[in-house]
């Protein structure tokens, strides 16, 4: 199952920046990272625990979840591929770590 998450850290310039990114490109499963300086929110598509990049990025900067989904991929006999998107909004029950 591939998830997506953003994540806004704590990061004020570019060194902070590369060191958030390369500590959570060094778990194996990262699909791909992309950070927004401008809102300070970084985007990992992973197929990793969220504890495990929560628990990298905390050690160089804050961290608070925003968003994650997740996408089950369906094998239907008519279409080849069906995606479901769930979101933590949607889901009462879901861990939200902050």
């Amino acid at each position: 199952m591939t998830k997506k998450m953003v994540l806004k850290l704590g990061v004020h310039d570019g060194k902070e920046k590369r060191k958030a990114l390369r500590s959570v490109s060094s778990l194996s499963g990262i699909e791909s990272l992309s950070m927004d300086m401008k809102e300070k929110k970084l985007t990992v598509v992973e197929a990793v625990d969220p504890i495990e990049i929560v628990g990298k990025l905390k050690q160089h900067c804050r961290v608070k979840l925003v968003t994650t989904r997740s996408w089950k991929i369906k094998h239907n006999p008519y279409y080849t591929h069906t995606s479901h998107v769930y979101s933590a909004e949607e889901n009462p029950n879901a861990c939200v770590i902050s």
